[in-house]
């Protein structure tokens, strides 16, 4: 029998500089289980290993990664299978971490889709390099989930309000929003970025930073749409209740407002609300911590009528339409343990 998480992770050293490729084109390299334990074995194997990067990518020009198999999530719980999927969960946020901890610079090249787990992927490493096509987004609450991978610790460390505002619509962003929030630090035009690697291995004494300069084509920052309406952003999602937000997104009247306000209608409530305390939480915690408390929640999440609807609505049978049942989460809207004080 083939060995699929082999073929769908190609990893190796060339040159002093590992090598890990996502390929798995035709799910747009939505993570599973094995995928995520194959690139963990890779960067442990090669943790000691006189590497002057880390250098992770796609094979597909469409997408870096669409985030974590979450059909398959949602099948394991309609089986009950709840060991399977906690197993995935748990293995996914493991190499987060190791990624955040990595002594090696690790350098993402990010072309097409990058949302969810892909986020996880790249965020937590040192360098996210977009291309013009690069499209970035946490989309969880519109089916029923919750940004995790490490969201609640990176998310409320962008400027302002950005990652409130993010995490809650699901709003997808291009490279200049990337560079400007800072979820990516440089900018390659796509036609260039099959030479990083080797640029990389190139110049192996000199920094990460200098390297990915050079290949540096003109930076679409100042294109982008987030700084102009930063102040409304950091106005509307600065609220300290979601009622407030919707209050005050009302309040503004413009196409902006009205198109955020309709995100929050069409989001689940269950998730809206979890999303809010973990992310108005979150700078007080460290990656560790709010991995934890993402891993503890999922373990309900999964579970409840709304994700098992919203990843129906939205992966199975695509009618974008969930009927959101406002599920009690063990009798209460939000679980303690999920957001101590």
């Amino acid at each position: 029998m083939p060995d699929t998480a082999a073929a769908e992770i190609l990893a190796d050293v060339h040159r002093g500089v590992g090598r890990i490729l996502l390929n798995r084109p035709r799910a747009l390299n939505a993570l599973t289980t094995d995928m995520v334990l194959a690139i963990d074995r890779a960067l442990a194997s090669w943790e000691h290993a006189p590497l002057s990067a880390v250098v992770l990518a796609s094979t597909s020009t469409k997408a870096f990664c669409a985030g974590g198999d979450i059909r398959t999530i949602r099948e394991h719980s309609l089986a009950g299978d709840a060991e399977a999927s906690e197993r995935f969960f748990a293995s996914e946020y493991r190499l987060n971490a190791r990624i955040a901890e990595y002594p090696v610079p690790v350098v993402s090249l990010i072309d097409g889709l990058c949302m969810g787990g892909g986020l996880g992927l790249s965020v937590h490493g040192g360098f996210r390099v977009v291309t013009e096509r690069a499209v970035l987004a946490m989309p969880e609450t519109g089916i029923g989930f919750f940004p995790d991978v490490g969201a609640s610790y990176f998310l409320p460390r962008l400027p302002g309000a950005i990652g409130m505002y993010l995490g809650l619509t699901g709003q997808r962003i291009d490279a200049a929003d990337a560079l400007y929030t800072g979820l990516a630090t440089h900018f390659v035009p796509a036609d260039v970025l099959d030479t990083v690697g080797d640029a990389l291995a190139d110049s192996p004494d000199e920094p990460v930073d200098v390297v990915l300069n050079r290949l540096a084509g003109r930076s679409p920052v100042a294109e982008s749409r987030l700084a102009e309406i930063r102040g409304d952003v950091d106005w509307a999602f600065g609220a300290s209740a979601l009622g407030e937000i919707d209050k005050r997104l009302r309040h503004l009247d413009t196409p902006w407002a009205a198109a955020a306000s309709g995100a929050l209608e069409s989001a689940s409530p269950q998730s809206l609300e979890i999303a809010h305390a973990l992310l108005a939480r979150g700078r007080q915690r460290t990656l560790r911590e709010c991995l934890d408390a993402e891993l503890a929640l999922t373990r309900t999440i999964i579970r409840t009528p709304d994700f098992l609807e919203g990843v129906r609505a939205a992966l199975v049978d695509k009618d974008r339409t969930p009927t959101w049942q406002r599920a009690s989460l063990g009798g209460r809207t939000m679980p303690s343990w999920a957001c101590p004080p």
